[in-house]
Formats: C-alpha cells, sequence, structure tokens
C-alpha cells in the first residue's frame, strides 16, 4: 500500500536541526513485530532451530525465532566471502578476467564436500572461481578466491571478522572461508540477514549471479541447491547450507512490486537455521516469504521530488524554496496499519540562504498514536543562492522585525 500526506504542521524550534542531522538516511530499523504485536498476523510455523524475516527494502525486522541463537552457518559462511571478493572487484583490486593459479591448498577440500573441480596448479579464472562458489558452493573455489583476495586463507579470515563487525554482525565469528564444523565459527540468524541485505544493497552489480540455476565447469555442470528458484520466480537468491551439526539451512529473498505502486519493488530476506530434512528449509523459507507479503504493506509517503511544501528563505536570491524528499520514503507496517500512520514536518526554520539542492532543513517524521515510528530528511529541492548585500540586508531587518513580535 502506498499513500502520500500532506504536511501536519511546522515548527520553529533552535532544537530542531540537530534532530535532523541524527535522522536516519530514509529508514530506520524498527522490529516490527514487537512494536504492532496487536495488528500483526501471527507468523507461520517452521521447524528451524532458528530464523528472521527482514524487510530489506525498509530495513526492518518483521518477525523471528530465536534469531540471536549461536548457531553453525555451513556454506552460508560464504556470502562474507562472497562480499569481500565482489567489494575486490567493485574496486578493481581484481578482475573478473584474471586468472589465478589455485595453491595445494585446495587439495584437503574432501570428497564428501561440495567442490566445483578445480585443479592445483591449473589455472582458472576469477569469473569461473566466483561462480563455482555460489552456483556450486564450491569449497576449493573459495579458497582460492580467499588467497587471491587476502594473499592468504588465514589473512581473508581476518578481513572477513572485520568486515562482520564492521557490518555490526556482532554475534559472529569466523574461521575459515567455507563454514567447516569448528567451535570458533559461530554466527546467528539475525547477523545472516544482515550481510545478507548489505550483500544485495552494496552489490547489486554481482547479486543477478545467485539467480543462476546451474553452472559448468570443466564438463561437470551442477545445478544451484537454492530449489526455491525453480518453485518461485520471484526468488533470485541467496544461499544454501549444510552440515551434520548445522543442520539444513537456507536464506531466500525475494523481489516483488507493491500492487499500489508497481514502479516500486518490495525485497524480503528470510533465513531459516537448523531444519532437519532439506524439504523443510524449502517450504518454510517459502510460506515465510508469502507470510511477509500476505502479512504487510509497505507504505510510500512521498515520491522522490515531489513538492511537499514552499517555505519562506531569507538572504537568498529568491524569497522562497520548495522542500520535499530526494528518496522514496519507505515503511513497513502490518496490514491495515497504514490509515492510523500521518506525517509530520518539522522545519528548521528560519532557513537562510544560501542552500544547495539536497541540503537538509529538517525532518519528516512518521507517527501513529502520537508515537514516532521513523524518520527521513526534508530536504531543499532546490539550490537557492545567497542574495546581493542590499537584499541580505533587508531580510536581516525583517527578521529582527520577527524576533521582536
Amino acid at each position: 500500500m502506498a499513500f502520500a500526506a500532506n504536511p501536519v504542521r511546522s515548527l520553529r524550534a533552535s532544537n530542531v536541526f540537530q534532530r535532523a542531522s541524527r535522522a536516519l538516511a530514509f529508514v530506520a530499523l524498527l522490529p516490527l513485530s514487537a512494536q504492532f504485536a496487536q495488528a500483526q498476523v501471527p507468523p507461520p510455523a517452521v521447524s528451524a532451530r532458528s530464523w528472521v524475516l527482514v524487510d530489506a527494502t525498509t530495513n526492518q525486522t518483521l518477525a523471528s525465532g530465536n534469531a540471536d541463537e549461536r548457531v553453525e552457518p555451513a556454506s552460508l559462511t560464504k556470502l562474507m566471502t562472497a562480499y569481500l571478493v565482489f567489494d575486490a572487484l567493485k574496486t578493481k583490486k581484481i578482475s573478473m578476467e584474471q586468472s589465478v593459479v589455485p595453491s595445494e591448498a585446495i587439495r584437503r577440500v574432501g570428497h564428501d564436500e561440495s567442490r566445483m573441480f578445480i585443479e592445483a596448479d591449473k589455472p582458472v579464472t576469477v569469473h569461473d572461481l566466483v561462480y563455482g562458489m555460489i552456483i556450486q558452493s564450491g569449497n576449493d573455489a573459495a579458497i582460492a578466491l580467499a588467497e587471491l583476495v587476502g594473499g592468504s586463507e588465514s589473512h581473508f579470515v581476518e578481513m572477513m571478522n572485520a568486515q562482520a563487525q564492521k557490518l555490526g554482525m556482532t554475534h559472529t565469528h569466523f574461521a575459515d572461508v567455507n563454514g567447516m564444523p569448528d567451535p570458533n565459527h559461530y554466527t546467528t540468524a539475525g547477523d545472516l540477514a544482515i550481510v545478507s541485505a548489505r550483500l544485495i544493497r552494496d552489490f547489486p552489480d554481482y547479486y543477478s549471479i545467485f539467480s543462476i540455476r546451474d553452472f559448468t565447469y570443466n564438463k561437470i555442470k551442477q545445478p544451484n541447491r537454492n530449489r526455491l528458484l525453480w518453485l518461485d520466480s520471484t526468488v533470485d537468491g541467496l544461499k544454501t547450507g549444510h552440515t551434520q551439526a548445522a543442520g539444513y539451512c537456507l536464506i531466500a529473498s525475494a523481489k516483488r512490486p507493491l500492487p499500489s505502486s508497481p514502479d516500486v519493488e518490495r525485497r524480503l530476506v528470510v533465513v531459516m537455521m537448523g531444519e532437519t530434512k532439506e524439504s523443510d528449509r524449502v517450504q518454510d523459507s517459502l510460506k515465510m516469504l508469502n507470510y511477509g507479503y500476505q502479512a504487510y504493506d509497505m507504505v510510500r509517503f512521498y515520491k522522490p521530488g515531489q513538492v511537499i511544501e514552499t517555505a519562506r528563505i531569507y538572504k537568498g536570491a529568491k524569497s522562497s524554496v520548495t522542500l520535499g524528499v530526494n528518496a522514496n520514503p519507505l515503511i513497513t507496517v502490518p496490514k491495515g496499519a497504514a490509515d492510523k500512520m500521518k506525517p509530520v514536518v518539522e522545519r528548521t526554520d528560519p532557513l537562510l540562504a544560501p542552500l544547495a539542492a539536497g541540503q537538509s532543513v529538517g525532518t519528516i517524521k512518521v507517527q501513529m498514536d502520537g508515537k514516532d515510528l521513523t524518520s527521513f530528511p526534508l530536504v531543499a529541492l532546490e539550490a537557492v543562492p545567497q542574495a546581493g548585500l542590499l537584499g541580505r540586508l533587508w531580510d536581516s531587518a525583517m527578521l529582527s522585525f520577527n524576533k521582536k513580535k
């Protein structure tokens, strides 16, 4: 659901600018499952030991079960491996066309482990290693990429742990690049949702690899183990994992258009950990994705560039400026709750030139029942240069006169 509402009020307060500067870019992380407990339809029952459902478009947790419980990530570890490899590609430290000579380290990958079947001392391209790691879940490919990007696998693991802390994965520690059982290798469903959402958001040029259904290397064709790619056309990732200790795990992501705003697509991510059967991780993930789309609405209050109000500006080449937002201000709420919400505009009056296009001039708070749910910046939609000397003197006099009123 999407709607646009008129601003409710404009406040003149000296501390508004401080609040605006601390406002989140466009969304806040809100535990909606707790905040809207009375309005929310209960999530479906699943057999996973821990799980979480996240709206990655608005960065909100919709529902969860034991999301902070320590678990083994198994091959879901490769999402962090992929994150660092994608970053190296994006910053051009490596290239897809680059040739790599795998070291003897790949020989330790057992015959019972996932492999893409590369050979030590035989050149292979980064392209094939990336596809083999993501689609075929090749442990050998992950090791070769780690050595390329990190110089050594051990240094790459240090990079993984540093990146985990940077992303806010406070309950995670990595011991290798593949997720083999180790007491010092652990994470949570909540932390895996964080890296999944960031991977999608930070590397859109490479994320599409997760949707490819099969990959052939060295004349060996292997399918993507994410069966949801065949069951739901809106699912385009992410990764499966399995060891005896971790159970069957799956992180699935889907992208569907917002019914009332087809130009906006809504992405959900679900993490299922510790399922006892492979079929359970598939069905539980699909149930939870459908639940997220059916039980929640995503609300868009204004379109980027839409004029929300026109305000007086002083000491400028013109006397007024149009205000609005420069991105989609979105929030996800339980179905039926949108009509109870209203945006409240707080401006940093008086507005003084010069003012740049996109410059923050206040905050738009989203409220329900008098409580703040989230906030996003109110910005100038146009630049206003400073006026000449006479214009500035006149407006200074006007400001002084208004203060005396």
